[in-house]
C-alpha cells in the first residue's frame, strides 16, 4: 500500500512512513506501519539493544480542566488521582458498573489540568464517556492538533538527552514541558516495551522534524506495530480489546497494583462492590503467563485445557518472543489452575501442546525507576 485508503485516518508521520518503506496496514481506524524493511524480528531486537522510535499519534491525547478535575476523574477510575503530585503520571482504568475495563489510560498532573493518553480504538468512546459522566464537573478536550511519538530502549535516555539534557535525569512516570531544538514539546518517561523510554508530545506540524532528528542518531531505528506487539507481550503488558476489555475486571487481569490503597478503602468508582469482593475472596479466573513447550507458538483464542483435557481458559495474546528465544503467551485460566508452574495443555490446530503457567514478564524489566 502506498497511499492510505479513503476510509482510514493518517498520522502526521504518514508520509515519512511511506518514505521509509513502511508496510502499511489498517489499525484502529488508521493507516499504520506494521514493519519497515528491517523486519519485525530485527526491529524488536534493535529496541531491546539500542533505541526504537514508534509513531503513536493515533492514540488519544486529552486535556481535562475544571474546578477539581482530579476529583471528577476519580468518579470513573480506581486510581488515586487527587494524590498525584504535579509533574507525575499514573496508570489507571475506566470501569463500568460490573467492574469491567472500558479502557486503560495514563493520567498526568500537568498543574493547571490533567493530561490523559487513551487507546486509539477507544478514544472516541472515552471522550464521549467523560463528557457524559463529568458534565458540569470538568471540561474534556480531545487534542487533535498534537502528535505523539515513543522513544524506547536502553539507549533512549542518552539519545533524548542530546536534545533535552534534563530528560536523562527524569524519574520514571514523570512529565516535563521542554524544548527539542527550539520546538515546544511535552515528554513523559514511561513505555510499553519493558525498556526505558519516553513519549514525546508535540504539535503535529513539528512531528516530522523531531522524528527525522531522532532517526538521524546512530542508535535509533523506526519501529512498527509488529515489534511493538512482540515487545509488550514479552513484558507481560496488556493490549486493550485482547487481554482486557469490558468483561474483565482489574483483579481478574492481575492489575490490582492499579487500585490505589485509598480508593480500595473509600470506593466511589464504578464496580467497586464487585472489585472489593474479588480483592477479598479472589476472582473466578486470572490472567497468567503461559509458556508453551517446544518452539510452536499459541495464538489468540487458543483453548487452554487442564491435564485431563478439560477447558479451563483461553489465550488472549501469543507469539514468539525474540528476546526470550521461545514462544510466549498470556491468557485467562480458572483460579484453581493459576499458580505458576501449573501444567496445562494448549490446543494448537486441534492438537494438545504441553505448556505451563509462567511468571510474567518473560524478559527482565529495565525501565522501572521509581
Amino acid at each position: 500500500m502506498t497511499e492510505a485508503s479513503e476510509s482510514l485516518k493518517t498520522t502526521p508521520l504518514h508520509s515519512l512512513h511511506l518514505e521509509l518503506k513502511g508496510k502499511m496496514v489498517p489499525f484502529a481506524g488508521y493507516d499504520m506501519p506494521v514493519q519497515y524493511p528491517l523486519g519485525i524480528l530485527k526491529e524488536h531486537q534493535h529496541t531491546r539493544a539500542k533505541a526504537g522510535l514508534f509513531d503513536v499519534s493515533h492514540m488519544g491525547q486529552v486535556r481535562l480542566t475544571g474546578e477539581d478535575p482530579a476529583a471528577a476523574l476519580e468518579s470513573l477510575v480506581p486510581g488515586d488521582i487527587k494524590g498525584l503530585a504535579r509533574g507525575r503520571m499514573r496508570y489507571t482504568l475506566f470501569l463500568n458498573e460490573q467492574g469491567g475495563i472500558l479502557d486503560d489510560l495514563m493520567v498526568t498532573n500537568a498543574g493547571d489540568h490533567l493530561f490523559l493518553v487513551v487507546n486509539a480504538a477507544r478514544k472516541d468512546h472515552d471522550v464521549a464517556h467523560m463528557r457524559e459522566r463529568l458534565k458540569g464537573k470538568a471540561e474534556v478536550e480531545l487534542l487533535d492538533d498534537l502528535a505523539l511519538m515513543a522513544l524506547q530502549g536502553p539507549e533512549a535516555a542518552a539519545v533524548l538527552g542530546r536534545f533535552i539534557p534534563e530528560a536523562a535525569t527524569m524519574k520514571f512516570m514523570s512529565y516535563l514541558p521542554a524544548t527539542f531544538n527550539g520546538i515546544p514539546v511535552v515528554i513523559t518517561r514511561s513505555g510499553y516495551t519493558g525498556e526505558d523510554g519516553y513519549e514525546i508530545s508535540c504539535d503535529k506540524s513539528d512531528a516530522e522534524t523531531i522524528a527525522r532528528a531522532l532517526l538521524a542518531e546512530d542508535e535509533v531505528e523506526a519501529i512498527g506495530l509488529g515489534a511493538r506487539d512482540s515487545l509488550r507481550l514479552e513484558a507481560g503488558l496488556c493490549l486493550y480489546g485482547h487481554d482486557i476489555d469490558e468483561t474483565t475486571t482489574p483483579v481478574e487481569a492481575g492489575l490490582e497494583w492499579a487500585l490505589s490503597k485509598r480508593r480500595r478503602e473509600e470506593g466511589g468508582f464504578p464496580g467497586y462492590d464487585i472489585i472489593k469482593d474479588q480483592l477479598a475472596n479472589g476472582a473466578p479466573r486470572r490472567r497468567v503467563g503461559l509458556q508453551p513447550g517446544g518452539r510452536q507458538p499459541a495464538r489468540e483464542h487458543t483453548d487452554v485445557c487442564d491435564a485431563d483435557g478439560h477447558k479451563i481458559g483461553e489465550v488472549t495474546s501469543g507469539g514468539f518472543g525474540p528476546t526470550a528465544s521461545a514462544p510466549v503467551a498470556m491468557g485467562y485460566v480458572d483460579r484453581a489452575h493459576a499458580a505458576v508452574g501449573t501444567p496445562v495443555q494448549l490446543m494448537v490446530r486441534g492438537k494438545p501442546l504441553a505448556a505451563k503457567v509462567a511468571a510474567m514478564p518473560f524478559v527482565p524489566q529495565r525501565y522501572y525507576r521509581g
